[in-house]
C-alpha cells in the first residue's frame, strides 16, 4: 500500500504540469530621462523644459559602421505609459528568451509620451496653462528621444496600441526612413469623429462640468466630473463576449463595474486626463496615406468599441497603403474587446511574420 502511494503521488507530480515561472521585467528596466529646452509645440507654445522619461530593456547592438540596428520603440496608449507593456499578458509572450521580441536580441524603449506617466504634464504644476499639445508633438517628442538622446537613425520596430497605433501612422507620413516595419494595432488612420469623438468630449465635458473643478485650479481632485469620465473610458474599453462569460449575473456584473470604477479615479488627474483625451484633436493621416510605404502588420479587433469593425474604413485605407497587411482578430468569449492589443497571444505570431519578411 506504501508503495502504491508513492507511485501515485510520483505520477501526479509528473502529470501535473509546472506553470512557467514569470520574469520580472520591471527589476531588468533601465530608467532614463530625457530633456529637450525649450520645447516648441505646434500651437506656437514654448515650454522651457520637457522632459520625456523612458526605461529600456535590452541592449543596443550596432552593425560594422555603428548604428544601432535592433531598437523596438514601444507606444502606449491614451492615459497609460510605457510600463503598461510590462503586463504579464504582453511581455511574458514577447520579451523572453526565443520570444518575438526576446531582449536578449532587441533593445526595448519603453517611453512616457507627453502629458504621461513621469514625462512632463499639467500636474507637474502649470495645470491648464500646460501647452495644448496634439499627436505631432507627442510624435515630435518621441523623435528626438529617439534619434537625438539615443542615437538611434532607424527603428527596427515600431509597435503602437491605440493612441500609440495612431502615433505610428504619424511617424509613417513624417519620417519614413525611420522605421523599418510597424506593427499598429486598435486604431483607424482617419480623423477622430462620429462615436469616437462623442465619447472623449463627455469625459472632458463631465470633468469641467464639476464645480470642484474650477476651471483647472482645484484644491482636491474633482471627483464627481472623474467619475463621469472615467465611466465613459471604461465603458468604451470593454469586451462584450468576455464580459458575457465572466459575469453571467447580475449582481456580479453590477460588482465588477463599480469597482473598476472606484479603483481607476484614485489613479487619474482631472487635468492630465482632459489634456490626454484632447490631444487627438488634430490627428487625420488619411488624405496622405499613400505616404506611408513604411512595411506594416496593422491589426484591430472586431469587438472594439472605439473603432468599430464594420465602418469599412480599414479595409478601404489597407488598399491605400503601399505594404500593409490588414488583420481583423474575430471577436470570441476570450479576447478583451480594445484592449486585445495587449493580448499578445491573439497576435504573437503576426508579429513573428511581420519581423521575418522585414528582416535585413
Amino acid at each position: 500500500m506504501r508503495l502504491a502511494r508513492l507511485l501515485l503521488a510520483a505520477f501526479a507530480l509528473h502529470a501535473t504540469p509546472v506553470a512557467a515561472q514569470e520574469v520580472d521585467y520591471a527589476a531588468q528596466l533601465t530608467e532614463g530621462e530625457a530633456r529637450f529646452a525649450n520645447f516648441a509645440f505646434k500651437s506656437g507654445a514654448t515650454l522651457p523644459e520637457l522632459r520625456i522619461h523612458y526605461a529600456t530593456l535590452g541592449t543596443p547592438r550596432r552593425d560594422a559602421s555603428g548604428r544601432i540596428v535592433n531598437a523596438v520603440l514601444a507606444l502606449h496608449g491614451t492615459g497609460g505609459s510605457g510600463r503598461q507593456f510590462l503586463q504579464p499578458q504582453f511581455a511574458q509572450e514577447l520579451f523572453g528568451p526565443g520570444q518575438p521580441l526576446d531582449i536578449s536580441r532587441h533593445y526595448v524603449i519603453l517611453p512616457d509620451n507627453i502629458g504621461h506617466g513621469r514625462s512632463s504634464k499639467p500636474s507637474d504644476g502649470l495645470r491648464m496653462r500646460f501647452p495644448a499639445y496634439g499627436y505631432g508633438d507627442m510624435v515630435e517628442a518621441q523623435r528626438r528621444l529617439v534619434a537625438d538622446h539615443l542615437g538611434i537613425a532607424r527603428l527596427r520596430l515600431l509597435i503602437g496600441t491605440s493612441m500609440g497605433c495612431m502615433h505610428g501612422f504619424v511617424w509613417g507620413q513624417r519620417h519614413p526612413n525611420a522605421v523599418q516595419a510597424m506593427l499598429p494595432m486598435a486604431c483607424l488612420p482617419t480623423e477622430i469623429v462620429g462615436h469616437n469623438r462623442m465619447w472623449r468630449k463627455a469625459a472632458v465635458h463631465g470633468i469641467m462640468q464639476d464645480p470642484a473643478w474650477r476651471g483647472g485650479d482645484y484644491e482636491a481632485q474633482p471627483v464627481l466630473g472623474l467619475r463621469t469620465a472615467v465611466s465613459l473610458l471604461q465603458v468604451a474599453g470593454f469586451a462584450p463576449l468576455h464580459l458575457q462569460r465572466a459575469y453571467p449575473t447580475r449582481e456580479a456584473a453590477e460588482q465588477f463595474i463599480v469597482q473598476r470604477i472606484e479603483g481607476d479615479i484614485p489613479n487619474r488627474d482631472a487635468n492630465d486626463l482632459i489634456y490626454q483625451l484632447e490631444s487627438s484633436r488634430g490627428y487625420n493621416p488619411w488624405p496622405d496615406l499613400e505616404r506611408i510605404a513604411i512595411p506594416m502588420t496593422w491589426i484591430n479587433s472586431s469587438d472594439d468599441f472605439i473603432n468599430p469593425w464594420d465602418y469599412g474604413i480599414a479595409e478601404r485605407a489597407a488598399e491605400r497603403l503601399p505594404d500593409a497587411r490588414y488583420v481583423l482578430i474575430r471577436a470570441t468569449d476570450e479576447t478583451r474587446g480594445h484592449s486585445t492589443h495587449t493580448w499578445a497571444r491573439f497576435w504573437k505570431q503576426e508579429l513573428i511574420d511581420l519581423l521575418a519578411r522585414t528582416a535585413r
